[in-house]
Parts: structure tokens; C-alpha cells; sequence
């Protein structure tokens, strides 16, 4: 794995990689920054990667996977993720300040796209109102939610309380007080103070939090 940029998320993103065991590859054009993360990743070394030669001689087309982390310089975020393309890495990363500057990195090559500071901004409001306990969007319309579970279905299956038909949600797990988290079926029985871990349309799960 190839990480580009040791900003905040960048240099978050290598280390995590490299703890869960996995040879990173990390470059930056500040000395200072390679310096700070050389001991906490496999490789660093200080490069201008908007030079096709320097991505080269690093041997960045030997790798399949690159997360091009760079925020504040557009033009190199542009350029970087263009030349990755262009080097034949098979599946590009890339961080976008906005959604124009995403948009034009998936044009130049980039496969995913992430807004790290617009997602933990939606995700944060989602939790402030206090209807969910946690809150992921995995596509545009479509989320996955850890809410209490409203009174509508406790102390009956799943089935019973018609929560897919009804709220056109599904219950995925559900943890109980003092225990870990298990898959739910429809022959599950929710109780008081149990948390569940529901998946559907954004509006939908939004609905059904709203029922605590």
C-alpha cells in the first residue's frame, strides 16, 4: 500500500495500516513529516510525486493499492492521482476537500473518493439529537444506524412487531446489557436497554431512530 501525504489523515491512515500488519509505502515532499513516520511505517521517503520518474524509482507501480491523502494542495492531489492512474495501480484512494475537487479526482483516475471532514460532519449531526448511538452512510441513500431499541419492538420477535414491512428497515444485531453483539433474525426479541444495529434507506433508519 502506497499512502501519499502525511497530513492528519494520512499519517492516521499509514499507521493504522501498518499495525494491522500491512507493508506501507508512505511519501511526502516535507522532510520533516517522512522523519516523524519513518519508524511507524515499512517505508517512507521523501518524493514529489507529481514526477512520473520519482513514482518510478520508488517502485510505486509494484503496488495495487494507493491513497493519494493530500489536502491542501489541489494541484498535486490532481496530478498525483493522475499519474497513479496513468501507472496502472489498480485501485486508487483519494481525498477530496469538497465535492467539485472529488469529482474531477474520479475523472483523473481516483476509483473511491472520501470527504473525511464532510463525512465526520454528517456522521456528528446524525449522533447530536441523541436518536442514535452511532451512525455510518455507506452509500448516498442508504446507512447503517446503532439505536436503542424503540418500544415498538420490545418484548416481541422481530417478525411480530413488522419492523421490515412497516419501516422497510432491517434489524442486522442486537446487543443486550452486559453482552456482545449477535446476529438478529426475525425470531429475535428485543427487551429494554437492548441496542440494535439496523440497516436501510437513510430517511428509513432516520424514521426508525426517531421511534426511541
Amino acid at each position: 500500500m502506497v499512502v501519499i501525504g502525511l497530513g492528519r489523515f494520512g499519517g492516521s491512515l499509514a499507521q493504522e495500516l501498518t499495525r494491522h500488519g500491512s507493508e506501507v509505502l508512505v511519501l511526502d515532499n516535507r522532510p520533516h513529516l517522512v522523519q516523524q513516520f519513518s519508524d511507524a511505517v515499512t517505508h517512507a521517503a521523501v518524493a514529489d510525486t507529481t514526477d512520473p520518474e520519482a513514482l518510478r524509482q520508488l517502485d510505486v507501480p509494484g503496488f495495487r493499492r494507493a491513497v493519494v491523502a493530500i489536502g491542501d494542495d489541489l494541484e498535486a492531489s490532481i496530478l498525483t492521482t493522475s499519474l497513479l492512474s496513468d501507472l496502472g495501480i489498480s485501485c486508487i484512494w483519494a481525498k477530496a476537500t469538497n465535492r467539485q475537487h472529488g469529482r474531477i479526482l474520479e475523472r483523473v483516475g481516483a476509483h473511491y473518493v472520501v470527504l473525511p471532514e464532510h463525512d465526520m460532519g454528517e456522521r456528528v449531526a446524525h449522533l447530536v439529537t441523541g436518536r442514535m448511538l452511532d451512525y455510518i452512510q455507506v452509500e448516498d441513500d442508504y446507512a447503517i444506524v446503532k439505536t436503542r431499541a424503540p418500544n415498538i419492538t420490545v418484548d416481541q420477535p422481530l417478525n411480530g412487531s413488522r419492523v421490515r414491512s412497516k419501516y422497510g428497515v432491517t434489524v442486522v444485531g442486537i446487543k443486550r446489557p452486559g453482552e456482545g453483539f449477535t446476529h438478529a433474525t426475525q425470531d429475535t426479541v428485543p427487551h429494554h436497554g437492548d441496542i440494535l444495529i439496523v440497516s436501510g434507506r437513510s430517511h428509513e433508519v432516520e424514521r426508525f431512530a426517531d421511534l426511541t
